[in-house]
């Protein structure tokens, strides 16, 4: 073993002839075998990981899932070191153990991925315009439409449900407080989850234009010429389409109201 140790040649040259006969042969004991052989490659990128509150066993063993993968999908005739191939591979299923763990709904790997490339792509025109970039210019760049963007920002509330335990915001900068604290108040904006869900359901009913051009005005509080621009229309299309979509919402939520005092009545 003193021998094979070394300098690591013998293990790295054993590895490389494992890899030529595997990828020959597809035997399940030489797939095993290089399993064992990089082992210390996983626990070491797994380690890395370590201080996020997983278990570092349970990283291991994330980390060889994504280690098979790579022994199953790599070339020796391309000539690429297995480890440098490897690494990427195992780092990615790793970090997409911890996307899967943050979201507080079960949400499709597809919408996952999505989610992850609208806020990266957000990060980068961020940088390169100087602020925040808007629906249309993220759904230029990734070549969707401006409604899945706003979708999969929506779908982004849905990642990381906070502990009980933590702490929140207080004016007071000497006093903390966890949401444990709130448990078994009288919560005061109950009262407006039906007012809420009564505009959201209003909301929903605008077409997807008018929808868009409703979220710019008053959820990121776009002027109407920058509105104008994003959805390539000009200032007074802009106001004729609020004032409607204005309209239409006020008549639904007033109908919504009459239902509410109706059922209180029966």
């Amino acid at each position: 073993m003193s021998e094979s140790r070394s300098d690591g040649r013998w293990d790295k040259e054993k590895a490389r002839k494992l890899l030529v006969e595997y990828a020959r042969t597809r035997d399940s004991k030489l797939k095993d075998e290089l399993v064992t052989q990089h082992l210390n490659l996983v626990r070491y990128l797994a380690g890395k990981f370590s201080n996020r509150g997983e278990n570092l066993e349970d990283l291991i063993q994330v980390g060889c899932l994504g280690l098979i993968k790579a022994i199953e999908r790599f070339d020796p005739e391309r000539g690429t070191e297995f480890t440098t191939y490897a690494t990427p591979t195992i780092v990615g299923e790793i970090k997409r153990h911890f996307r899967d763990k943050g979201w507080a709904i079960k949400v499709p790997r597809r919408l996952q991925e999505f989610n992850a490339s609208v806020a990266k792509t957000t990060e980068e025109l961020t940088a390169s315009l100087g602020r925040v970039p808007t629906a249309d210019e993220l759904a230029k760049k990734l070549g969707v439409s401006p409604e899945d963007v706003l979708e999969a920002q929506e779908l982004g509330q849905s990642y990381n449900l906070l502990s009980i335990d933590t702490e929140l915001e207080s004016e007071d900068s000497r006093k903390t407080s966890s949401l444990l604290d709130y448990l078994g108040r009288a919560d005061m904006q109950l009262e407006l989850v039906e007012d809420r869900l009564a505009l959201h359901r209003a909301f929903s009913s605008l077409p997807p234009r008018e929808r868009l051009l409703m979220y710019l005005r008053f959820f990121e509080n776009r002027s109407q010429s920058e509105v104008a621009k994003v959805l390539n229309i000009s200032q007074m299309h802009v106001s004729r389409l609020q004032a409607r979509s204005l309209e239409t919402m006020r008549k639904a939520l007033s109908l919504a109201n009459q239902d509410r005092l109706q059922k209180a009545k029966d």
